[in-house]
């Protein structure tokens, strides 16, 4: 069974929306400044991908707002907007054939830090008891579903930097096994004074600018947003006659079991999740016109995510680029949005450049799409993330009816 993209909702640092986040993708402009969220001023480190445009009342009702935090707030306006672009009518979204996948990281982690706080500062009466029905990761899921009346299956999946890929394989899965007609999914993240703090203790914040497959990369800048994707069977998305954006072909998942943070020398997880991707969609490694990296700026990632392509490819020097060097990293909400970006690049031929690019590293042997948009072929992309602790996961986009007949088209 044919499985395709029908609409799209971004929630980000370069833009509310798909047309202006395309257009700040495609034009290298971008997100990263200094962090006005939380009080920086001792941590050593102020930029990130922070979304400052972002204004809940124009998305949610006062009541929603009012229930939500800020992560389940992005989801749902994202959510929004991706069911006005597929035009998809509110009585196909509501009932058992109409299920919910997001992603996250952290999900409402700074809701847990407010409680912290609040307790030690000033007891358990300074903890307010609207900031308790806020805390959880599931809540996202449940918060889209509620407001959408969607009655199948409700998931969120805590999948690190991959989790928005992880969503878009299980809608697959789900619609391919007849157990859904329409899945809403993607991923959402915010950012918050743990996690911005946690990856200063890692020693892998970048001081100001991410420069993925750059010799002088010092490592990633933080970001948030959301990403989410109306995900529909081929019969459901005709019988509607809905314009069909992309087909999502096979994914590939795998885990290097071997380190928290740092991928593994050999790369395998990596290889595996991506051959896997490509095999189970159908085609060969030279059918692929362009490779969104997950591309992070830190040292090992870019070296691991070459060896890789070198690896898939061989001598052939396929289009690579990192929506990351401007959204910075969006963690749960990465690969969703940059998934995203893929579906975009199908659309218009325009591979987003890597921006930020000086010097190139010669452990990185890849064709870095530097610093200004290129035009090429753009029938079948891929999508990687490759993350901490080792989640891998791939997924394959492609124009609509690009890819071979479904007998091809298996679940990971």
């Amino acid at each position: 069974m044919r499985v395709f993209i029908t609409g799209v909702g971004v929630v980000s640092s370069i833009g509310l929306g798909k047309a202006a986040y395309f257009s700040s993708l495609a034009n290298g402009e971008s997100g990263i400044a200094q962090v006005e969220a939380f009080d920086v001023s001792n941590l050593g480190r102020e930029f990130a991908g922070e979304v400052k445009g972002f204004r809940p009342k124009d998305h949610l009702t006062a009541g929603e707002a009012r229930r939500m935090g800020r992560c389940s707030q992005m989801a749902l306006a994202a959510t929004r907007m991706a069911i006005g672009d597929a035009a998809l009518p509110a009585a196909a979204l509501q009932g058992p054939r109409a299920s919910v996948v997001i992603g996250t990281t952290m999900g409402e982690a700074d809701v847990l830090g407010n409680l912290d706080h609040a307790w030690i500062h000033k007891g358990a009466s300074g903890v307010r008891r609207a900031w308790i029905p806020k805390y959880g990761s599931t809540l996202l899921s449940i918060h889209v579903a509620r407001a959408i009346g969607a009655e199948g299956s409700v998931f969120t999946l805590p999948g690190a930097c991959a989790a928005g890929n992880y969503a878009l394989g299980l809608a697959a899965d789900m619609i391919r096994a007849g157990k859904a007609d329409v899945v809403v999914a993607g991923s959402a993240e915010m950012l918050q004074r743990l996690q911005f703090s946690g990856f200063i203790r890692l020693a892998a914040m970048a001081p100001a600018k991410c420069q993925p497959f750059d010799l002088n990369r010092q490592g990633l800048i933080l970001g948030e947003g959301a990403g989410v994707l109306v995900v529909e069977s081929e019969a459901h998305a005709v019988r509607r006659n809905a314009r069909l954006l992309a087909e999502i072909g096979g994914y590939g998942m795998t885990c290097d079991a071997y380190h928290i943070t740092r991928p593994h020398p050999d790369a395998a997880g990596s290889i595996g999740a991506m051959r896997q991707a490509i095999e189970r969609s159908g085609i060969g490694v030279e059918s692929v016109d362009f490779v969104n990296a997950h591309g992070t700026g830190t040292r090992h990632n870019d070296v691991a995510e070459s060896k890789v392509m070198r690896e898939i490819f061989g001598d052939r020097k396929v289009p690579i680029s990192s929506m990351k060097s401007m959204l910075g990293h969006c963690m749960g909400a990465a690969s969703a949005l940059e998934a995203i970006g893929c579906i975009m690049t199908l659309e218009t031929g325009i591979y987003p450049p890597t921006i930020e690019y000086e010097t190139p590293d010669p452990e990185c042997d890849v064709d870095v799409v530097a610093n200004r948009a290129r035009k090429g072929a753009h029938d079948i992309v891929l999508n990687n993330s490759l993350a901490f602790g080792g989640y891998n996961a791939v997924t394959c986009f492609a124009k609509p009816y690009k890819l071979p007949d479904p007998p091809h088209h298996q679940a990971a």
